[in-house]
């Protein structure tokens, strides 16, 4: 099987994509200690080295790179502080990308990475990795086009490396108009679930900035973004609908039991198939949001690589 190294990698999306897409991740590293339980559970097959990737001196060989660097600084829920240490980890992606040289590399991050006041960093990017011999394209995708059940859009950055004189072309769509399959729907992949899953979702009151804007869609549509805050996640469809009063002013429809996601909820939204939480200290409720919430849809990020040309023989 063709080597992928994995890095910033979380609960696992962008892994289990390319595990599907018949790649063999033989290193994966995050600073999160759920995330690696989780990740563990589900593929223990791989090293996972827990910690900060400035601590790892060597990677191992491998054709192919991957990368998910946090996305907290240029999010529409984060800081988006360009100034922010956290926009500049893609310099340590790069570190390990000169080391390894694979023949291929990835990255994923938020589509908030094409702001003006963040075009500066996106272009610092293409740069490093451009210096580091790869001929580089990026692109935002929604993952609803791919098979998720979410219109969550990501910003991709492929590049692959000069020498072997090939170009990637992203993926067309294959969910929705134009498209082979229609696209998948929050009842499709949690239509079968528990309707009140005590103890799986977060049950606080709903805060005034929650009511700021509309946090519903229905049973037949594709879910808001899956985020990492549960304070911030979004209703589930049997709660009523929102109506908007004003500016800022978002309420019920009407009188009704309403709840968030729960966090097995979010996994399969996000595209995860039967994603196994293991108990463990580090597992609280709000983390098992977090670790869902920060990951790549694994659906959207094999359609990625899928793309890539055949070069691995």
């Amino acid at each position: 099987m063709t080597k992928a190294v994995s890095l910033f990698t979380g609960c696992g999306g962008s892994d289990a994509g390319i595990i599907k897409a018949g790649f063999d991740v033989v290193l994966a590293n995050d600073i999160l200690p759920y995330a690696r339980d989780v990740y563990l559970a589900n593929h223990p097959e791989t090293e996972y080295v827990l910690g900060s990737v400035t601590d790892i001196e060597t990677f191992p060989n491998a054709e192919l790179l991957l990368g998910c660097y946090p996305c907290q600084g240029f999010s529409q829920g984060g800081v988006r502080d360009p100034s922010r240490r956290i926009n500049t980890l893609y310099l340590e992606f790069s570190r390990a990308l000169n080391q390894i040289q694979p023949k291929a590399f990835v990255v994923e991050n938020v589509s908030g990475m094409v702001r003006k006041n963040f075009k500066h960093l996106l272009e610092d990017q293409f740069r490093v990795f451009e210096e580091a011999g790869y001929r580089v394209k990026a692109e935002v995708l929604t993952a609803s086009d791919y098979g998720v059940a979410q219109d969550r859009k990501r910003i991709f950055i492929v590049g692959l490396r000069n020498d072997l004189g090939l170009e990637y072309h992203f993926p067309k769509p294959t969910h929705g108009e134009n498209a082979s399959l229609d696209k998948v729907t929050i009842r499709d992949v949690i239509g079968h679930l528990p309707e009140w899953p005590e103890g799986e979702f977060y049950d606080l009151d709903f805060h005034w900035y929650y009511m700021s804007r509309d946090r519903y869609k229905a049973w037949d549509q594709q879910s808001r973004t899956i985020v990492a805050n549960p304070r911030h996640m979004p209703l589930h469809p049997s709660s009523p609908p929102m109506i908007k009063y004003e500016h800022n002013d978002w309420r019920f429809e009407y009188d009704g039991n309403a709840r968030r996601f729960s966090y097995r909820e979010a996994a399969a939204i996000q595209g995860f198939k039967d994603l196994i939480f293991p108990d463990s200290p580090a597992g609280t409720l709000n983390m098992r949001y977090t670790v869902v919430g920060n990951a790549v849809p694994p659906p959207l990020f094999e359609a990625v690589v899928k793309a890539l040309p055949d070069m691995w023989g």
